[in-house]
């Protein structure tokens, strides 16, 4: 964590010194409740997840954050329908394009964001690399999101935004189907490198035309804030679908260290992940639009 400390002052610095300010119309308020409400429901929410493994869906101690989390969720909700400049306008999600876009970079971010994770335990808790090691293996991944999201733009104007983004989700639940299969003495090429590509090439594949997809539903004055909501979206969805996949996994390898236990829970998360994807796939091409137009 403290390589990112030095990353982010050379950045910083750089923004400072480079960057031009840049400022359209009115300054926008900070809705400082939404923003306060929607965190503390998120984390309490997954909070309450990350607590089924260990108390069980019907303790005291899951059911009340679970309940809290979902209240305080609803309360946000309301404060964003009623205040003048809300963080997340509910009026866009009436856009199909935006409210489809949306659903599915959650439902594809749930599934997606555990990989780095999961990989990582794996190499490391089932296959022995060392933390260096286990960085360097991943490389072909990152590389292969960098291709994927290069590469979608140059198919969204002959194939259709929309069949890239299931596309790329169906990418990606192949590599997710495929690193299922690990075990506890898997090969680099077979059950990392190819299976890692395939995730991140489907990933990055996805991302581009889902946003490209719910820009196009907005006026032109809406284009960035919902560019961040679809990013909040990914981000939100993420965090919640590792706190899932994380009791999934523990559930499966049942406290256990083992090397076999804990493939077992890993391979579990990643076939569940396969899955949710297979439906995210299936919900872009029923529900999203078939064009990036304003509509």
């Amino acid at each position: 964590l403290l390589i990112n400390v030095p990353v982010g002052a050379v950045v910083l610095a750089g923004a400072v010194r480079l960057l031009a300010e840049s400022r359209a119309g009115n300054g926008r308020r900070l809705d400082l409740p939404g923003a306060v409400l929607v965190t503390a429901g998120l984390a309490t929410l997954a909070y309450g997840i990350s607590q089924t493994e260990a108390e069980g869906w019907t303790a005291t101690a899951t059911v009340v954050p679970l309940l809290a989390g979902l209240a305080l969720i609803g309360v946000f909700l309301v404060v964003e329908s009623r205040t003048a400049a809300p963080l997340m306008p509910l009026g866009l999600f009436r856009v199909r394009a935006v409210s489809s876009a949306n659903v599915a970079m959650f439902l594809c971010g749930s599934a997606m964001f555990c990989m780095w994770f999961f990989m990582t335990l794996y190499v490391q808790n089932v296959l022995g690399y060392t933390p260096l090691e286990a960085g360097l293996a991943l490389v072909p991944s990152s590389l292969a999101v960098l291709f994927g999201s290069k590469l979608a733009p140059r198919l969204m104007p002959a194939v259709g935004a929309r069949n890239v983004a299931a596309l790329g989700t169906v990418v990606a639940a192949v590599g997710f189907g495929w690193q299922s299969m690990l075990s506890v003495q898997g090969a680099y090429v077979t059950s990392i490198m190819v299976p890692g590509i395939l995730m991140m090439l489907g990933a990055g594949l996805g991302a581009t035309p889902l946003a490209a997809l719910a820009t196009s539903g907005a006026q032109p004055g809406e284009a960035g804030l919902v560019s961040g909501l679809v990013n909040t979206s990914r981000t939100m969805g993420g965090s919640l679908g590792l706190a899932v996949m994380s009791t999934i996994a523990a559930a499966r390898s049942a406290g256990s260290g083992t090397p076999r236990a804990l493939t077992e829970g890993y391979a579990l998360v990643f076939r569940t992940s396969a899955v949710v994807l297979v439906a995210g796939a299936a919900l872009i091409l029923l529900w999203l639009p078939r064009k990036t137009s304003t509509s």
